[in-house]
């Protein structure tokens, strides 16, 4: 990835929250791979998940909520039939 090309992530974290995952990230990937990376290389890192890959969660989420609430929907819909008086 150039460093110069990088995009402004999509989704953001507030900063404390990105500093945690930085943290966690540099820790899981210094005692699962024996790789110590830089808070900056691991920023890069970060950077590149929020920008490419956690998209597709953010859309499967999303998704997710429009088939619950169709659900929801349609059941208050039946509801309120049920409710009608004739």
């Amino acid at each position: 990835m150039s460093r110069g090309k990088s995009q402004t992530p999509l989704l953001r974290l507030e900063a404390e929250q990105e500093q945690a995952a930085v943290a966690l990230l540099k820790a899981f990937l210094d005692e699962r791979f024996e790789l110590a990376l830089g808070s900056f290389e691991v920023q890069e890192l970060l950077d590149l998940f929020a920008q490419e890959i956690a998209p597709h969660y953010y859309n499967k989420a999303i998704f997710d909520v429009q088939v619950h609430l169709q659900d929801r929907f349609a059941s208050i819909e039946s509801d309120l039939w049920a409710l009608e008086k004739s």
